[in-house]
């Protein structure tokens, strides 16, 4: 299985290392799919300096149709540029119109709700951004770690990445593994 990670500048290191790690310990592999080439720079806390990653592939170049499933890992800065960035909108659209796996924690699902795919979906998320989910169309679920709604697994934050991850795995496992293009 191939795992695009959708992260910029600004990324939650333990949300996407944690997680990676747990796809790769799987089988998985992953590519971080980013805004710009060289090195993204993660962040503990929203606040440290927290090393960086390198971007594997630019998300205008990339397709829906080179990976099985999408994780969006948070932190406040990574999603908030996400969404306002025209080619990952729609990668994150793409991934959700052809029904394949989406996880999500913390703020990551801010471009979700850019691009207009939580409408009527049931997820959870960190606690600031509820209300834009809500807005979106969501329906938020406040006190689960975890929630899966059919394509799509979101988590609230960091305390909950033992559950999340162990989730993304068991709910990417299930996906139709066909090699992509």
């Amino acid at each position: 299985m191939r795992v695009g990670i959708l992260a910029t500048d600004g990324v939650e290191r333990v949300e996407l290392d944690q997680r990676r790690g747990a796809l790769q310990g799987a089988g998985a592999r992953t590519e971080i799919v980013s805004l710009h080439h060289g090195e993204i720079q993660a962040r503990q806390f929203d606040l440290n300096a927290a090393g960086t990653f390198p971007a594997d592939r630019l998300v205008a170049d990339a397709s829906v149709d080179d990976y099985h499933a999408l994780l969006l890992p948070g932190g406040t800065m990574n999603p908030d540029q996400l969404r306002m960035d025209r080619d990952a909108v729609r990668f994150v659209k793409d991934f959700m119109a052809g029904g394949k796996p989406v996880a999500s924690i913390c703020h990551g699902p801010w471009p979700l709700a850019e691009a207009d795919a939580v409408r009527g979906r049931r997820l959870t998320s960190w606690p600031s951004i509820r209300t834009d989910l809500r807005n979106a169309g969501a329906e938020v679920v406040a006190d689960q770690e975890v929630v899966v709604d059919g394509q799509v697994v979101t988590s609230r934050g960091p305390a909950d990445l033992p559950a999340f991850c162990a989730a993304v795995v068991e709910q990417f496992a299930r996906a139709p593994h066909p090699m992509p293009g």
